[in-house]
């Protein structure tokens, strides 16, 4: 005898008749239909599909992490957890520290327009230049044969002082530097005439040429100086690797010495051998090695170790300078007029922030669109321009002090290699937004509108990064990101967005982003509905910090739904309600969760609803999404009972009730078939199962619903009952 279908609780696989009932297969992914111009027609992903999309594609620094803090955790066996990661906290979010300006002879800053270089400077870079000898030996054989060089290297590389270094190691008599902002074309007028035989051998070094594609370095304004130098003077040139150079035969390319290398020579100087082996241990110096600093930035670190030696500097001032340097740079990026770095070059700056780490051809597509709100922003009457071909990727990346790295990328298909490109520092990220949201509000207006691009964008990876990025300028300033994006996303008809503005929830409070909590208590105890979707969304994102309050929070709003719209439910509320359960109970928290759930199942229709809702949803769920996975809340069970822990008690009284629930049994009875099919395949499913049934037979009436869907349930496609069926049906009790 077969028992009487009726219409599920909340959120139970479908709500009210007027809402069909959603079978949720385990692999349910996005379900977004074609965009349209309303998102009324838009169909939501499940809670359990957007939360992996979440996880899968946060942000490196809000998925790294000791604990588990946020959304599915350990009830499947496997840890597939959102977390945080220390360098989210105050010091990166916070004021800014203190700043230290980095000048000091032969740093690599720019130089002074012209003139004689001291003695005095020259003597001191030799004590401190290091570099490979091989290299140093084979650039100065061409540039004694050549008389010209152009040294072409990342910028605050040492090629400066490597210029300075090679002059002095002919034997010149001075060195002269010239005007970064001398044209080309006049190169030979800036330097002397050989006129005289015997002449002292002079030197000239034009550190970082300043070129552009109408004014580039040519071979013959090289060979015009060269012959104006005669046999008696040398020019080096330091360059970009993004110089415009046409044709030119002497360029040699400058790699700069390792950073421990450079840090050691400034200490001999500095300070006597025994006080630089002490700084050398300490534990910060190891870290400032690791994070990939320019070389200035080691010449300066060395003279405060210097400083701090002596007294004149705290352990915090050593501490914080890394970071420092790391705010320096990133203002410098945002600071530097055009003809250092292009605007295009800072679009793709913030596109590296929002997808550090992503794939490279994803976040150049991408920064290409932000570049054209910028000029729109900058000039609104004028056509937004963005070149085609022309963009060096090893060059860019250079300037962003980022490196390009193969690895997977999670998709709906499976992992798919990628070739992707993320900052050296992974610090850089959080500062830059920081930087370009307060520091420069004028680009406030493009960046808002790229958001809002990424949000509707059709890809996981793009809407998720967008949520993390506004997480970033939240945690930043709250009340600015709240008014600006996140609450026109939140009350938006199109679902992308309000997703979005979820996610942008969940993961500012995760770096600790203040007034998360109270903010979702208010939408979720107001009007306005759609604010009250996203409040139930990341509810079951943060919830397993605090279960007990999210709970109670849930069942406050499932009875103001009840009690607003007794006879004509909302069922899309009353899904989400129940999804936000399902993930609260396949969370870190789930022992709680089953164990309150369980005190209030009897409270009223409402909570009894949500309640059976989110647990059958919860028990649909499978390791990793796949078809015959483990399911997790049976594999939770077998644990449990292995203990008898409150689970082993706590999730055969929730089946029963399903079971015994008019508006719940049709969809609990599914998923039992379900599992049976599983278990055909898997006998460690038959084996938690077989231990299962017997506790959920405590009546005639529930002998019979089990035993007749063991003996009548057919195979799949049709075939005949698979043979477990029968090997279950004899561990139930005597009727």
């Amino acid at each position: 005898m077969s028992t009487p279908e009726a219409q599920p609780p909340a959120g139970a696989g479908a709500a009210p008749e007027q809402v069909p009932a959603d079978p949720a297969p385990a692999d349910d992914t996005d379900r977004n239909g074609p965009d349209e111009e309303s998102g009324e027609h838009e169909q939501p992903q499940t809670a359990w599909a957007a939360r992996r999309d979440l996880v899968d594609h946060s942000h490196p620094s809000m998925r790294i992490g000791a604990r588990a803090r946020i959304g599915g955790g350990t009830v499947g066996g496997g840890q597939n957890n959102v977390t945080g990661n220390q360098v989210t906290g105050d010091v990166i979010m916070g004021a800014k520290t203190e700043v230290y300006q980095f000048s000091w002879p032969g740093s690599g800053m720019s130089a002074p327009a012209s003139g004689e270089v001291p003695r005095a400077t020259l003597d001191r870079l030799v004590a401190r230049f290091v570099a490979d000898e091989d290299v140093v030996a084979g650039l100065l054989g061409r540039l004694r044969t050549d008389r010209v060089l152009v040294l072409s290297g990342a910028r605050f590389s040492g090629r400066r002082t490597a210029a300075l270094m090679l002059l002095h190691r002919l034997g010149v008599s001075s060195v002269h530097t010239l005007d970064r902002e001398t044209d080309p074309s006049t190169l030979a007028e800036q330097v002397a005439a050989d006129e005289a035989e015997g002449a002292a051998p002079r030197g000239y070094v034009l550190c970082d040429l300043a070129t552009r594609r109408d004014r580039p370095l040519r071979e013959p304004h090289l060979l015009a100086a060269r012959d104006r130098l005669g046999e008696h003077g040398w020019l080096v040139i330091t360059v970009d690797p993004t110089a415009v150079l046409e044709d030119v035969p002497f360029v040699a390319a400058w790699r700069p010495p390792a950073a421990e290398d450079v840090l050691d020579a400034h200490l001999r100087t500095l300070t006597d051998a025994d006080t630089a082996a002490k700084l050398r241990e300490l534990p910060d110096v190891e870290t400032f090695l690791s994070r990939g600093h320019q070389l200035r930035e080691v010449a300066a670190f060395a003279q405060l170790l210097t400083r701090h030696a002596a007294g004149e500097a705290g352990a915090d001032a050593v501490a914080q300078f890394s970071l420092v340097s790391l705010e320096n740079q990133v203002q410098e990026w945002f600071e530097e007029d055009e003809a250092s770095v292009h605007l295009r070059d800072k679009a793709f700056l913030v596109a590296l922030a929002a997808f550090d780490g992503g794939p490279y051809a994803l976040t150049a597509e991408l920064s290409d669109l932000l570049y054209r709100l910028l000029q729109e922003t900058e000039n609104p009457a004028r056509v937004p321009e963005v070149p085609v071909f022309g963009t060096h990727i090893g060059k860019r990346l250079q300037l962003a002090r980022a490196e390009r790295f193969e690895d997977d990328e999670h998709t709906e298909w499976g992992p798919v290699v990628q070739q992707k490109a993320r900052f050296l520092d992974d610090r850089v990220s959080l500062v830059l937004m920081r930087e370009v949201w307060t520091g420069h509000p004028s680009a406030r207006p493009a960046l808002i509108g790229w958001l809002r691009h990424l949000a509707e964008d059709g890809r996981p990876l793009v809407r998720t990064r967008a949520a993390a990025t506004v997480a970033v300028l939240a945690r930043t300033d709250l009340p600015s990101a709240m008014a600006l994006v996140i609450e026109p996303w939140s009350t938006s008809k199109r679902y992308r967005q309000r997703l979005v503005a979820v996610n942008a929830l969940t993961l500012a409070h995760l770096i600790d982003t203040p007034n998360v909590p109270r903010i979702l208590d208010s939408w979720c105890e107001g009007r306005d509905a759609r604010l009250r979707w996203v409040a139930v969304r990341a509810y079951g994102l943060i919830g397993p910090e605090r279960p007990e309050q999210a709970l109670a929070a849930l069942r406050k709003a499932v009875r103001r739904l009840y009690e607003d719209e007794p006879d004509d439910l909302d069922g899309e509320m009353a899904r989400e309600l129940a999804e936000a359960v399902e993930l609260l109970l396949l969370s870190p928290a789930s022992d709680q969760v089953l164990t309150e759930l369980r005190r209030t199942l009897d409270d009223d229709r409402a909570v009894h609803d949500l309640a059976l809702g989110g647990f059958v949803n919860a028990c649909r769920r499978t390791g990793n999404d796949e078809r015959y996975g483990n399911p997790l809340v049976l594999g939770w069970y077998a644990r449990a009972a292995q203990e008898d822990g409150a689970a082993a008690h706590g999730i055969p009284a929730l089946w029963r009730a399903a079971l015994a629930d008019p508006r719940a049994t049709r969809h609990a009875l599914e998923v039992l078939r379900t599992w049976v099919l599983i278990a055909d395949r898997a006998p460690a499913t038959e084996w938690a199962l077989a231990a299962l049934l017997p506790r959920l037979v405590t009546t005639p009436a529930e002998h019979q619903r089990l035993s007749h869907l063991l003996r009548t349930m057919p195979g799949e496609d049709g075939n005949p009952p698979p043979n477990v069926a029968a090997r279950l049906l004899a561990v139930l009790p005597a009727r």
